[in-house]
């Protein structure tokens, strides 16, 4: 069964490049990222490790735990880190999950028959505090992911987790953002004290209330 935005994580016990974990232990109360790579030495997925290396201090910022999975063991992992700091100027500061069972790709819907039957296709997952799916993407193996458009995403899934708002097409953090419909004009001065625009009756914007 594919998993679908609202559905819990499915839980897992594995090893990984940190240690052996339990996911949802290891989530914690905060936020995570599950991506998921086709197999080891890849070129694409090598320039993604090392990007999200670079930029973990973001998703700490964020309260974001960010972990990869790949079907090789352990072994070739460990060697494979060592591509990505020497090829991406990195060191890598975030797990990455050994999955040569496959128990992982099939708890979430990884391998894809028409794409490929052995390797997992890239995925990714963010999981909130509640352990519940938040986006599910899948890329195409020629495409590299673009994970400031996961920061993105992040960011407002953040917000409007807090507060009555949508965010608007190509929103980034700070801009203006949409009230929820459920907010009645009535309520709108209390809710938002920054004041609203109000365009049709269904789209009114605020500035950013967490800013």
């Amino acid at each position: 069964m594919a998993l679908r935005l609202g559905d819990e994580a499915p839980n897992f016990k594995a090893e990984t490049t940190e240690g052996v974990i339990d996911f949802h232990q290891w989530l914690g109360t905060g936020w995570g990222i599950l991506f998921s790579h086709p197999r080891d030495y890849t070129p694409v997925c090598t320039t993604e490790l090392g990007a999200v290396a670079k930029m973990k201090s973001e998703f700490d910022r964020r309260n974001v735990k960010v972990i990869a999975v790949s079907v090789d063991p352990l072994g070739s992992h460990n060697g494979w880190i060592n591509d990505i700091n020497e090829t991406q100027n990195t060191t890598m500061n975030f797990p990455i999950i050994a999955d040569p069972d496959k128990k992982v790709a099939g708890l979430y819907d990884m391998i894809h028959p028409n794409v490929d039957d052995t390797f997992t296709v890239r995925s990714v997952f963010i999981v909130g505090p509640d352990k519940k799916i938040k986006l599910t993407l899948t890329y195409p193996a020629s495409t590299g992911r673009n994970f400031l458009e996961i920061l993105r995403v992040i960011d407002s899934l953040q917000l409007t987790a807090k507060h009555k708002v949508a965010t608007p097409a190509n929103w980034v953090d700070g801009q203006d953002c949409i009230i929820s419909p459920a907010v009645k004009d009535a309520d709108i001065e209390a809710n938002f004290p920054k004041g609203h625009t109000r365009i049709k009756p269904y789209l009114r914007y605020t500035p950013q209330p967490n800013k």
